[in-house]
């Protein structure tokens, strides 16, 4: 999965890959959501603790009724397509140099490639409490120094190029 991901949205000198910075981990967290409870969908908040105020981003909020219905669907759906996205690249898939890899990747369903897309971006610079962004590596990255409550932004911040 890490070598998938970092095919996926490489990394470069600047920007860690979305693998490297534990797209793995996210992508684990979510089809695991539902062996926690409350599921971890939804981090809690408002603060993270990064900048002041207690942290509460890991106290995941509860879902609905319906909001868990809905998960738990799109979330088997998911399985789904990584058991057979990742059984087509191969046992082997480590093996192979990084343009192989790629060219093995080009081979999967659309909908496991964009399912892989999607999940990367979102681990890259999603909040870490969802299993990527490993230290905010992406973050930094970047210069996004992620949720600032309670502190906020300055009106100098606000206006910076």
């Amino acid at each position: 999965m890490r070598a998938a991901l970092d095919r996926t949205v490489p990394g470069d000198d600047l920007t860690p890959g979305a693998g490297e910075a534990g797209g793995a981990d996210y992508v684990d967290g979510l089809l695991a959501a539902f062996n926690f409870d409350p599921p971890r969908v939804w981090a809690g908040g408002p603060t993270s603790g990064r900048h002041g105020g207690a942290a509460t981003f890991d106290q995941w909020l509860e879902l609905g009724p319906w909001e868990e219905r809905a998960w738990r669907a799109r979330i088997e759906e998911w399985w789904i397509i990584y058991e057979t996205g990742l059984a087509t690249l191969g046992e082997d898939f480590l093996e192979l140099s990084e343009a192989e890899q790629s060219e093995r990747l080009s081979t999967t369903s659309k909908e496991f490639r964009e399912l892989l897309f999607t999940h990367a971006c979102e681990s890259l610079y999603g909040d870490p409490v969802y299993g990527g962004n490993r230290d905010g590596q992406a973050w930094q990255a970047i210069d996004f120094r992620g949720d600032v409550q309670p502190r906020g932004y300055t009106d100098e911040e606000v206006r910076a190029p």
